[in-house]
Order: structure tokens, then C-alpha cells, then sequence
């Protein structure tokens, strides 16, 4: 009986380490689409055929394991190693998540391009804003983004990386993705549009220096249990908030010219 309980549960622990990926991803797709102007839920509703902006937020994470995305894998995180800066961090031959997001953006704000590119970029694009805000997907080349650091959950042998892709999100709160929109976004207008202000690049600064901080207080060996969960489950509850709020103001910016004529781009293409 022992042999036959244990493969569904091994299919759990599985299903478990995707919990930010999916449940992560579908809360700032979610927050999001709470934001979105009027002109751009039409400039959306058509590009996705009238499905939502979460129906596709974990899309990528599937679609780039399959041969005709598999140029998309490395789009998902930028690695830069410790002590290396920001700007001095070695660029990725294939793409990383900053460069991906900018490039979504051109896409999507290029009237000559053909709206099976535009629709492509707003799927990508969508994901990848929860991408950036995953402090280990700004984590180090050397361990694959925490990946190599061995650590222990409540006891149990796990990676930092898991740890952070579902388990203390899971063990913050017991939330569906809408009761996770539901308690976190609360912001002022005022305090909503301070957190978009500044560029993609500052954003990506902004989830490395968190990273940073991980590893300092997070090293290998770590049994991560109550203590740490309390004071990461708020940075979890900031991050996917900051992702939903600034992916609310690139697409407003892209789809609705009057929102534009009264707001800053975080990225202007070079000319």
C-alpha cells in the first residue's frame, strides 16, 4: 500500500514547487487587471480574444519547454552573481528577463507590427512582470538562482529556490489568487502610482537588492521554519503587488494615449 501512496504524494510535492509560478503569477496578472483603463481592457479583450490577462499569466512557464519557445527559457530571470553591480552584470547572449520585457514593450507599441506579434508580447510580457519581482529569478548564475543552495523547510531537504517559487508562499497564506488580490491591493492612487514610477531597470535593481538579502539570511544548511516565513511573507505580498501595479501601468501606457499623455514610460527604446 506504502508503494502505491507514495508516487501521488511525490506528484504533490511536485505540483507544490509551482505554487508561485502559478499561484504568484495569477495574483499579479489578477491585480493587474484591476488597474487597466477602459481603453486598454478593449485593446487587451482583443489581442487575447476576449480571455483574461490571467488565463495566460503561467502560460510561459509551459510554453518555453516546448520546441517552438524554447528561445524563451533564459527570458524568465537574470543572474548576477554576488558582488558583481547591476550594471556590470554580464549580459545573457539569449536574453533575460529585463531585456525580454523591453523588447515585449517595442513589440506592443509598434503600429507596424503584425497583431500575432503584439498578442505573442502581451502573453510573455504578462509573465514576465511576475518573473521580475521573484527575488531568485534575480538570483546567482553560480547556483542557478539559488537552485544549488541546499536548504531545509520545517526540516524537510528542499532548495532555496523552491522554497521561494511556493512553499513560504503557501505557508504565509492559504489564499486563492483572488483573496491574495484581494488583501494586498489597498493602495492609495497616490501610493499605487509611486510604486510604477521609475524604469524596468530600477524595478529589476529593486528585486536584486531583496535577493541580496536572501542569501545573507537565508544560507545553505538554513532550516527555514516560522521565524522566516513571518518576515518574508510580507516581502512576498509587496513583490506581487509592485508586479500587478507596474504591469497595469506598462500596458495603460501602451494601449491608452490620454493615460500615456500623463505618465512616464519605464523604458524608451534607443533611437
Amino acid at each position: 500500500m506504502k508503494r502505491f501512496i507514495s508516487l501521488p504524494l511525490m506528484l504533490m510535492v511536485a505540483v507544490s514547487a509551482l505554487a508561485w509560478g502559478q499561484k504568484g503569477h495569477d495574483t499579479t496578472a489578477a491585480i493587474a487587471e484591476r488597474h487597466l483603463t477602459p481603453a486598454t481592457r478593449v485593446a487587451v479583450d482583443s489581442l487575447l480574444h476576449g480571455k483574461s490577462i490571467v488565463y495566460w499569466a503561467n502560460w510561459l512557464d509551459n510554453a518555453s519547454h516546448t520546441k517552438p519557445y524554447a528561445y524563451t527559457k533564459t527570458w524568465h530571470y537574470k543572474n548576477i552573481d554576488e558582488g558583481v553591480r547591476y550594471e556590470e552584470a554580464q549580459a545573457n547572449p539569449s536574453g533575460d528577463v529585463v531585456t525580454a520585457v523591453k523588447a515585449q514593450m517595442e513589440t506592443l507599441g509598434n503600429p507596424s507590427a503584425a497583431f500575432a506579434d503584439k498578442e505573442l508580447a502581451l502573453k510573455i510580457i504578462v509573465h514576465l512582470l511576475g518573473d521580475m519581482h521573484q527575488p531568485m529569478h534575480m538570483g546567482h548564475a553560480t547556483d542557478l538562482g539559488g537552485n544549488r543552495v541546499k536548504v531545509k523547510f520545517f526540516g524537510r531537504d528542499n532548495n532555496l529556490h523552491s522554497i521561494w517559487d511556493g512553499s513560504i508562499v503557501e505557508s504565509g497564506h492559504k489564499w486563492s489568487f483572488t483573496e491574495w488580490a484581494d488583501q494586498i491591493d489597498r493602495l492609495s492612487p497616490a501610493e499605487a502610482e509611486a510604486v510604477s514610477a521609475g524604469t524596468v531597470d530600477d524595478w529589476a535593481k529593486g528585486t536584486l537588492s531583496i535577493a541580496t538579502e536572501v542569501y545573507r539570511k537565508m544560507p545553505a544548511d538554513t532550516n527555514v521554519m516560522y521565524n522566516e516565513v513571518a518576515e518574508w511573507t510580507p516581502v512576498i505580498e509587496e513583490q506581487l503587488l509592485k508586479g500587478g501595479l507596474r504591469l497595469a501601468h506598462i500596458l495603460n501606457l501602451l494601449f491608452d494615449s490620454e493615460y500615456a499623455s500623463t505618465h512616464t514610460s519605464p523604458y524608451t527604446p534607443a533611437m
